[in-house]
């Protein structure tokens, strides 16, 4: 016994939140993005410290630097998260 597959189109709305309204959504992602640099911000400035250690010093400026703009990076998302209209 065969089966015809053929494609189909449903009338159905679908929410492509998955439920989750989206200023929710918009937040939740902010949020993990002000958090990712934060991490990454840290883990920069751990190698800036290793990089001074082994001689390094023009590569670990470098690293503090990198740290500094990831965080600067966060005040545009925390502005970001202050604009949302929370309806």
């Amino acid at each position: 016994m065969s089966v015809d597959h053929h494609p189909h189109h449903h009338d159905h709305e679908h929410d492509p939140n998955g439920g989750i309204p989206f200023n929710e959504k918009l937040e939740r992602i902010i949020r993990h993005w002000i958090k990712h640099n934060e991490d990454h911000a840290s883990n920069y400035r751990n190698w800036a410290e290793n990089a001074k250690a082994n001689d390094q010093h023009q590569a670990a400026v470098l690293l503090e630097e990198a740290a500094d703009l990831s965080l600067s990076v966060n005040q545009k998302f925390e502005a970001a998260l202050a604009a949302l209209d929370r309806k």
